[in-house]
């Protein structure tokens, strides 16, 4: 009898490197990304194509609001997209009048302008600010050191931080940059050029540093007294993620006399699509029709798909609560931190932030013995030392690493991250 020979297995396809082939090939490589490949995601996790699920306290850079594969997105989407996806700015539309509507209900009373990204939300106030000091002649924007306000060239011309600019000169002229929470410096730094001032709430990119409260009302005074506007960057720290509707009002909290303040123009983009692109400006009454008719556009602003999505996501905050959770747990996850602080402080040396934006530094890469003989910073270092161990995070400079959750996250998810995170400190102590 003819012995049946068994088929040979299967040849094993091995679908990252061939993402990542596709990316090498294809790709623009202006992005230092990990090597790791994504397939899906559900909640506060997603899974690599090769199964491995992460827990995810990265966010999408503090993108994902309600985490991933949402249902009350989903169905947003597409609920809308059966009615009307995009019909350009030529024509009035609902979702956008009703986003801007409450929008302006959570800060006071003025305008919002729609855009794409938070580079476009960033680009607008420098418009906003040289539209305002134009007949005087006045252009100039005072930014911070180490801010991070996007990467268009007007973008990191405003970026307190040189690596960004490297190879892109001639840099766009009208910024100067200050060291951030020091009032005095910045009242010297003013000039007759001077339009505005434009600050981070949160330094994210810069390393998770909190602005001051007397930091931001004598900001606000300097501004007064000097007729120039006070710009707000709450592109990543903005949108409920410190617990408040921004980063200001949760860092004003307590604070006598500060019941009134208010920036003259707030970007903002990341948490508000959830995932879908979108930005926008808020500008407070009485300069909210500066930019008028033909001085300011964008295709895709404000799209009745995108718009419908940042409702639904509003809608869910505040129907759930999630702004709370973010102080309450957010406080929780920085405690635990501080913790970890410590008990290894020669690894982890400080702890910051508010909320769901909160970061962790670690020491200098050459005294922690396991990382010192490595090409890559401390904080990238522990990022990808916690991918291995199913956990994503996001590295600030060379020495912070960020958690930026969902604002859904769970008490039990955020238990699980700092298990995740005190195992791999640990093991490098």
């Amino acid at each position: 009898m003819k012995e049946i020979v068994p088929a040979p297995p299967a040849i094993v396809h091995n679908e990252q490197q061939a993402i990542i082939g596709l990316f090498e090939k294809y790709v623009v490589p202006s992005y230092g990304r990990f090597e790791l490949a994504l397939a899906r995601g559900a909640g506060s996790y997603v899974w690599d194509v090769n199964g491995k699920r992460y827990l995810d306290l990265g966010g999408g850079i503090a993108v994902c609001s309600l985490g991933h594969g949402n249902a009350e997105i989903t169905e947003a989407l597409i609920e809308q997209s059966r009615k009307l996806v995009h019909v350009s700015n030529l024509y009035y539309q609902e979702p956008q009048g009703r986003l801007a509507q409450q929008l302006v209900k959570h800060l006071a009373p003025g305008k919002v302008f729609f855009c794409n990204s938070g580079a476009e939300a960033n680009e607008g106030l420098y418009k906003l600010a040289r539209k305002f000091g134009h007949d005087e002649g006045r252009f100039e924007i005072l930014t911070a050191v180490n801010s991070f306000h996007g990467r268009t060239l007007a973008g990191i011309a405003a970026t307190g931080q040189d690596k960004v600019k490297k190879g892109f000169e001639p840099l766009v002229a009208g910024f100067r940059h200050v060291p951030f929470n020091d009032l005095e410096a910045m009242r010297a730094a003013l000039s007759p050029a001077t339009a505005a001032i434009l600050i981070e709430g949160i330094q994210g990119e810069g390393g998770v540093t909190p602005a001051t409260p007397e930091y931001l009302l004598g900001l606000r005074r300097l501004c007064d007294e000097k007729r120039v506007l006070l710009l707000m960057d709450a592109v990543q720290c903005g949108h409920f993620r410190t617990g408040r509707f921004q980063s200001f009002q949760r860092i004003f909290e307590g604070v006598a006399g500060a019941e009134g303040f208010l920036p003259d123009g707030v970007s903002m983009a990341k948490s508000l699509g959830g995932g879908f692109p979108i930005g926008a400006f808020w500008v407070r009454e009485p300069f909210a029709d500066l930019l008028g008719a033909g001085s300011h556009g964008t295709t895709f602003g404000g799209t009745p798909l995108g718009c419908a999505v940042a409702l639904k996501i509003l809608e869910v905050i505040e129907r759930d609560n999630l702004a709370a959770n973010a102080r309450e747990l957010g406080g929780w996850l920085k405690a635990e931190l501080e913790r970890l602080a410590r008990t290894y402080p020669h690894v982890v040396t400080n702890v910051r932030g508010l909320g769901f934006m909160v970061g962790f530094e670690l020491a200098e890469k050459e005294k922690i013995p396991v990382f010192a003989n490595g090409e890559k910073s401390a904080a990238m270092q522990m990022v990808n030392r916690l991918h291995d161990v199913g956990l994503l995070t996001i590295p600030a400079g060379n020495q912070v690493v960020r958690l930026l959750p969902a604002l859904n996250l769970g008490r039990a998810q955020a238990e699980e991250g700092m298990q995740l995170i005190e195992a791999a400190v640990r093991a490098i102590a």
